[in-house]
């Protein structure tokens, strides 16, 4: 099963890449921000708790978005290889599974809105109707993200007896779990994006989804077992 070696060779990038890349914007602007843009200082701050700023705040700027756009655009090209794979390996164990198409195009369609996302930031248009855009990219990328992980845990849980042999049980269950936490913290959230009131909630939730997102593809290296 090469494409089995192939998605954890993938996965686990697809959680060091954005992780470091996003981390090390925040230490360098929670550090650095008067030096990048004087007389407008950020206060210390671990924003996965207190939400004093939000991921986009953090990497937009120059040369923060050095960092980060490259590092996104890697990421999107690993997403669409990742899927591709997933996609052999359900056809692997079932070349009918009814779901596959639904996997692979929210899996594909994710990496695009992040690669969109990735290209306007930084693009600054005092326009309400360019800031929605962005949002909303943002926000589906998520989204597509979350059901195309969902639609993949109900087959692995599905056809569970066929795979036992190839995964590690345990991160399977932690996959179940992390997906299931996501899904529910992002329904309880979306009612009140539209609201400043909720500002620092929100960030601190962004940056915890955003770590849970990455963290589906480390557990996805720690769940397949080398097959060479």
């Amino acid at each position: 099963m090469a494409n089995i070696d192939k998605v954890r060779s993938v996965s686990i990038w697809i959680f060091i890449i954005p992780f470091f890349a996003v981390n090390t914007c925040l230490i360098i602007v929670t550090n650095f921000h008067e030096i990048l843009e004087p007389g407008v200082p950020i206060n210390p701050t671990f924003p996965y708790f207190d939400g004093e700023v939000s991921i986009s705040r953090t990497v937009r700027d120059y040369p923060l978005y050095l960092i980060f756009k490259p590092a996104m655009f890697i990421t999107s090209f690993l997403l669409v290889r990742y899927w591709l794979n997933t996609k052999k390996i359900i056809n692997f164990f079932d070349e009918n599974y009814i779901h596959t198409k639904k996997i692979i195009f929210f899996g594909i369609s994710s990496a695009i809105l992040l690669s969109i996302h990735s290209i306007f930031l930084g693009i600054k248009f005092d326009n309400d109707l360019y800031k929605l855009f962005r949002r909303v990219v943002m926000l589906s990328f998520i989204i597509f993200e979350l059901i195309a992980q969902a639609y993949l845990i109900n087959f692995f849980y599905k056809f569970k007896n066929k795979i036992i042999n190839f995964i590690n049980e345990f991160y399977l269950r932690l996959k179940r779990i992390l997906i299931i936490t996501l899904i529910s913290i992002s329904i309880i959230v979306l009612p009140f994006l539209p609201f400043d009131n909720f500002k620092f909630l929100k960030h601190a939730i962004e940056w915890n989804v955003f770590l849970g997102v990455i963290i589906f593809y480390l557990l996805t290296f720690l769940m397949w077992k080398k097959t060479n």
